[in-house]
């Protein structure tokens, strides 16, 4: 079995990181951030030049044709780069049309010219239709559409053209946030339960790639500034206290990334363990990045809550990307129904 990524995919990984790094720096982020923007367009076109919606798309419906280990190492750069642009939800929305064949909606979405925004909030349905205001949802405020679930178990697709989208103030100042009354609204049906099943377990490993990145990116940044900063003589990073911050950060940051890879090639492969996968992603990359965002602060001390330190950015991603798409709670119970039939029929549950 392989457990690296293949040549192909970590060239994929280096040429990432090598553009965010250079197209969204920490000085660039804060420029889109004090400019209101909410995120980088021009950020956003290059990368779909480049293809990075398409990515999951099979190459018969207009996409490369990867697959979701590929989409998680470019939202994992993401991630580690506080990105301001829509990828997260383009990848999730794009898959669920795919899969639907709504290919319309698709190859807008393919060549940029439209924005989807997704939720795994259920839209409430009143007279067969869905209707009601949905609850916040980032990059809504820009969105042409939004892909979510309805309270009766369909997936569908909501057309917001006319509609009016209600932009709200955000910790993460990095995306754009909204919500939006959808009565109304022209609808597409994308599928039934089983769509759904589908379009949760992509959103949660998508947040779980990025969660991971966001992660990893301040635990090395924590680790080097431990090793320069010096206090009472010696770099701080000599004291035992916070060698065992980062020895925890280090441990929480492993199981993320063993947790998120295993969902994504359970995703790719389309495995029956896909959902199991999935949620328990979620639910460890939810608590876990919490737990390592928090630690950074306490080892960066005073400088960490300063709008100069690039912590309170990622420190912000991550409290929105901790419940969407579910909360480690959430999956938790998720996953308790899906191995309650295991347990009492007596089999395994690994």
């Amino acid at each position: 079995m392989q457990f690296e990524l293949s040549t192909d995919q970590e060239a994929l990984r280096d040429a990432a990181t090598a553009l965010l790094a250079d197209r969204s720096s920490p000085s660039a982020v804060r420029a889109v951030v004090d400019a209101g923007g909410g995120w980088d367009r021009g950020l956003w076109a290059e990368l779909v030049e480049q293809g990075w919606p398409a990515v999951v798309v099979p190459e018969e419906l207009g996409g490369i044709g990867l697959g979701w280990v590929e989409g998680a190492v470019l939202l994992e750069a993401v991630g580690a780069h506080v990105a301001p642009v829509p990828v997260l939800g383009q990848l999730v929305a794009a898959d669920a049309l795919a899969r639907a064949g709504a290919t319309e909606w698709l190859d807008r979405l393919l060549a940029g010219t439209s924005i989807a925004a997704v939720t795994h909030r259920p839209l409430a349905v009143v007279d067969a239709a869905v209707a009601g205001p949905t609850v916040p949802v980032p990059h809504l405020p820009s969105a042409d559409a939004l892909v979510a679930p309805t309270a009766d178990g369909r997936l569908v697709l909501v057309d917001l053209s006319g509609a009016h989208v209600e932009s709200l103030p955000a910790m993460d100042l990095t995306r754009e946030l909204g919500r939006v009354d959808v009565t109304g609204c022209p609808v597409t049906d994308l599928g039934d339960t089983a769509a759904v099943e589908s379009f949760l377990d992509a959103g949660a490993v998508a947040v779980s790639a990025e969660l991971l990145g966001a992660a990893t990116r301040c635990l090395d940044d924590t680790v080097a500034y431990a090793r320069d900063r010096v206090q009472f003589g010696r770099p701080i990073g000599s004291f035992q206290a916070v060698k065992h911050r980062c020895a925890d950060m280090l441990v929480d940051v492993e199981g993320m990334r063993s947790t998120t890879w295993w969902a994504a090639w359970c995703l790719a492969a389309d495995d029956p363990e896909r959902s199991v996968a999935a949620s328990t992603a979620k639910s460890w990359t939810s608590d876990a990045g919490d737990r390592v965002l928090n630690s950074a602060l306490q080892v960066h001390g005073g400088i960490g809550f300063t709008w100069e330190c690039d912590v309170h950015l990622y420190l912000k991603r991550v409290q929105l990307d901790r419940i969407w798409f579910g909360t480690a709670t959430e999956h938790q119970d998720r996953l308790a129904g899906l191995l309650r039939e295991r347990v009492e029929t007596g089999r395994s549950v690994i």
